[in-house]
């Protein structure tokens, strides 16, 4: 879909030297910004990102958990 939009003088310029820089078109650097905009505002997909992250963290810690707790009970005299 296109859509016109205003923006500062300075704000174009800045983002016409980013596209260069990248490669990319003005076009989809403004794409790229307004879905990241977007997702940083969509407060469920941050909390299922952040639930991600969490279940991967606890699936390492677990096992972490495990192999240190049974090279402690090898070490230790019963």
């Amino acid at each position: 879909m296109k859509t016109a939009v205003s923006i500062p003088d300075g704000l174009f310029r800045r983002a016409e030297e980013l596209a260069r820089r990248l490669g990319k078109s003005r076009s989809q650097v403004y794409r790229e910004a307004l879905a990241e905009w977007v997702a940083r505002r969509d407060r469920a997909a941050v909390t299922v990102a952040l639930n991600d992250v969490v279940e991967e963290l606890d699936a390492g810690v677990e096992a972490w958990s495990a192999e240190a707790a049974r090279r402690a009970l090898e070490r230790s005299e019963w």
